[in-house]
């Protein structure tokens, strides 16, 4: 039986100079992919835009309508579309045409007025003679006439039929890749893309399928909305002076760019232009299966988290389209908002566009969760967590995810640069020395100062050696706004930063990098449930302590809370078994190490072992200050300063004078009188102190003084391997308990170890700098201002009674009292 749709479809192509052949599908394949070429068809998706083309968006032309049923006859023909589609689009032709024309005379009418539009004929001879032979076919009954061809159409408008573009399961999302090409059919394979790999070098210098993944999930990530979205955040606030002084700032480059921002701030056009990014993630998905670079899935998949995020930001097609229209303005320098209806008309307009589906209804809800776990699973090793937290301090990071690639050789160079010239790391060092970074204690130590700002009882402003700055009071009384948000992330991204340095240098052990990475990673997601609470508290925290050397992340951060395709809300994010990347101390232990106070820098962590390198430099510290040079030495001079120390040297040599005010004067003059060696120069200066009373130093308890030196020289201790840990826990044991017989308050230690500082120390030009420098570093431990200055105003003294506030979260050192108030 004769199919009457393609009776009268090989009944049209005589049109075309084609022989009448009833089966038109069915010629030579490589002729067809031939006359395909000849006509500037070279792949599926150009074969899409011509039939787009032939319904126009008003009034169809003719002459396009018979090229597209030539051009059908040949797609069919090479194999480039399967029967339903092929019969789907027939049928739809085929609609088209008879629902515009009564008769074969009118339709032939409007060929003969529309012919010379496409050269699709030579001359009107050569066209009268195909009319001819097209009313002969009817007329001999070997075709269809008109009105039974009318008749059959109009009995079968109502039946279902194939889909015009592609239909199967999860070929929704592809409808997104018409911005570029219609997609006829899927999946993606050779023959929609000859030449892709040139392509792909050509306009994303990309030459493998890593650096294809790199790319799209940088598009997916950060894009390039995400320096745009941050130079329009600032601009927004600044002035116009302000606006022309950046504009300026830019390279010449970036100038037309710079230009088209300012305007659509100033003309008031949305500044959101995410679209740019996720319609070209969805193209470069499809070039990269059709390149072989991608399977199928993985380019479905990477397509699919695409089309989630579009579908997160935009309600409709129009919304999308001039989101990229945005884009693409700012990426070429001009602004192209006023070619709109040119660029995307077809697609708004068209009967058959692959945008008359609804936007929304792209993907099932199933596809979509099934997008978000497969887009996860690209980012499930902790080192996509410690790249996405570096990538906000430098973005270069954000183009390293999925795939780990060689490093660089210039590149491993800066990285060993940055860990030797700014942190003072060296590979020989290994991982462990890595721990040095990991501050749980000030994570502690933020907390508390929070917790107790909010309920506003922070340490008094008035200390016996000063009071702060108002302007480090009123960042100490602005801890409350961090109450509610765990601090770990404070130290936790600059640490995060340091290890994605140590990976970059490819000179410490991956394996273990690796360890500390998933350390990293399971801390976090024990004080952050999720990737929101995460980067709240990373936003106060960055508010509440700026850096004063660098800008604030603030933007950076809020960028990342808000863009739906952050790394940060596609990271595996579950709980896991505890184990952080270094030692936890108890909140005994961080308060018997705060007892060095100034005498040096605030002990966040417990101390470890170090290398050969840095033990050099704390070798000479304690020969050069203490004469002390190995274990047995320092153990024996720990023993001394906890058991006497510099407070009984006063006791026997000094205190005595206190009671005889003649002996003391006579013993001034004598030494005053003669010339003094080193050590008489030294009792002379004390003798001195003890007649004036120097700093108090009659009346205070001095122990603080040998406290604070044991202290200081048992951190030297275990970090020169000359204690062990339970050496080490036996020193901050007796420490403790000292300074709790002794004092009740961080105040009365305080003034004893200032008075001690004061008394004991030898004769130098310095001395009044020292003791300034000293006082002012009181004022701050004892008061908390600045906060990080050291711990003492967020740690109970020994012995005394609890008064701070227990924060609202867990991110806190073991053995915390937690005090009902």
């Amino acid at each position: 039986m004769v199919d009457p749709l393609f009776a009268w479809w090989a009944q049209q192509l005589v049109l075309c100079d084609w022989a009448f052949e009833p089966e038109p599908n069915m010629i030579d394949a490589q002729a067809a992919s031939a006359r395909l070429q000849a006509l500037g068809v070279a792949d599926r998706g150009e074969l899409g835009w011509r039939l787009i083309e032939a319904f126009g968006t008003d009034t169809a032309d003719p002459a396009r309508l018979l090229a597209a049923l030539e051009l059908l006859a040949l797609a069919g023909s090479a194999s480039w579309l399967t029967e339903p589609r092929l019969r789907g689009w027939l049928m739809r032709l085929t609609e088209e045409i008879v629902s515009r024309y009564d008769s074969l005379e009118e339709w032939l009418e409007a060929l003969r007025h529309a012919k010379s539009a496409e050269g699709w004929v030579r001359g009107d001879d050569d066209f009268w003679e195909a009319c001819e032979a097209l009313a002969a076919l009817e007329r001999d009954g070997d075709g269809i006439t008109w009105d039974a061809l009318t008749a059959w159409v109009a009995k079968r408008r109502k039946e279902p039929r194939p889909s015009l573009w592609a239909d199967e399961e999860h070929a929704g999302i592809w409808r997104l890749r018409a911005a570029f090409s219609p997609v006829l059919e899927a999946p993606p394979a050779a023959i929609d893309w000859p030449g892709v790999t040139e392509w792909m070098e050509r306009y994303w210098q990309l030459e493998n399928r890593e650096g294809a993944i790199q790319t799209l999930l940088w598009l997916a990530g950060y894009g390039h909305r995400q320096g745009w979205d941050l130079d329009a955040a600032r601009l927004l606030t600044a002035s116009s002076a302000e606006r022309q002084e950046w504009l300026a700032g830019l390279a010449p480059a970036e100038r037309d760019y710079g230009r088209v921002l300012l305007g659509f701030i100033e003309h008031g056009e949305p500044l959101e232009w995410a679209a740019w990014d996720w319609l070209r993630m969805v193209d470069l998905a499809w070039a990269g299966a059709c390149a072989g670079w991608l399977s199928v899935a993985e380019a479905q998949q990477l397509a699919a988290h695409a089309a989630d995020l579009v579908l997160r930001r935009y309600s409709d097609w129009s919304a999308l389209a001039r989101a990229y229209q945005r884009g693409c303005s700012l990426f070429e320098g001009r602004d192209r908002l006023g070619d709109m209806q040119r660029d995307w008309g077809l697609l708004f307009n068209s009967p058959v566009s692959p945008w008359r589906m609804p936007l929304q209804q792209l993907m099932s809800e199933a596809e979509r969760e099934a997008s978000r776990a497969s887009i996860m699973a690209w980012r499930r090793s902790p080192r996509h967590w410690v790249l996405a937290l570096a990538a906000v301090r430098e973005p270069e990071f954000g183009m390293r995810q999925g795939v780990a690639v060689a490093i660089t050789a210039e590149r491993r160079g800066d990285a060993l640069r940055y860990l030797e010239e700014t942190l003072g790391l060296h590979p020989d060092e290994g991982v462990q020395a890595l721990t040095r970074y990991w501050l749980p204690a000030q994570a502690h130590h933020l907390n508390q100062l929070a917790a107790d700002a909010a309920h506003g009882i922070l340490p008094d402003t008035e200390t016996p050696f000063g009071r702060p700055n108002s302007a480090d009071r009123a960042m100490l009384e602005a801890m409350k706004q961090g109450s509610r948000h765990a601090a770990t992330i404070h130290m936790a991204e600059k640490y995060a930063f340091y290890l994605q340095m140590a990976m970059d240098s490819e000179a410490f052990d991956s394996q273990a990098l690796e360890t500390l990475a998933e350390a990293l990673r399971g801390t976090l997601c024990r004080f952050y449930p999720d990737a929101r609470r995460l980067l709240e508290a990373w936003a106060q925290w960055e508010t509440l302590l700026p850096e004063g050397e660098h800008p604030p992340l603030i933007h950076e951060i809020r960028w990342h809370l808000e863009d739906p395709g952050s790394p940060f809300h596609w990271l595996d994010w579950h709980s896991s078994q505890w184990h952080e990347p270094g030692p936890r101390p108890t909140l005994s232990r961080f308060t018997a190490m705060a007892l060095v106070g100034p005498l040096n820098n605030a002990a966040w962590s417990e101390p470890h072992v170090e290398s050969e390198r840095e033990a050099a430099s704390i070798r000479e510290w304690i020969d050069g200050h203490y004469g002390l040079h190995g274990r047995r030495e320092l153990a024996e001079f720990l023993d001394f300063l906890l058991e006497a120390g510099d407070r009984q040297e006063y006791q026997i040599n000094y205190a005595p004078y206190t009671l005889n005010g003649q002996r003391l004067a006579s013993e001034i003059a004598m030494l005053e009188s003669g010339d003094c060696s080193e050590e008489d120069r030294n009792h002379l200066l004390r003798l001195q102190r003890v007649r004036d009373n120097t700093d108090g130093c009659n009346e205070l308890d001095m122990t603080a003084w040998d406290v604070a030196q044991a202290v200081d020289l048992a951190i030297a201790g275990r970090q020169l391997g000359w204690l062990d840990d339970d050496a080490f826990s036996r020193v901050l044991e007796r420490a403790h308990g000292l300074a709790a017989a002794h004092y009740g308050s961080w105040t009365a230690y305080a003034s004893g170890l200032y008075a001690g500082f004061s008394f004991f120390m030898g004769e130098t030009p310095e001395r009044e700098a020292f003791l300034g420098s000293f006082r002012q570093a009181l004022v701050a431990w004892l008061s908390g201002a600045p906060p990080l200055t050291g711990p003492w105003a967020s740690l109970d003294f020994p012995g005394a009674r609890p008064r701070h506030w227990a924060p609202m979260h867990i991110d806190t050192l073991p053995g915390d009292v937690k005090t009902l108030h």
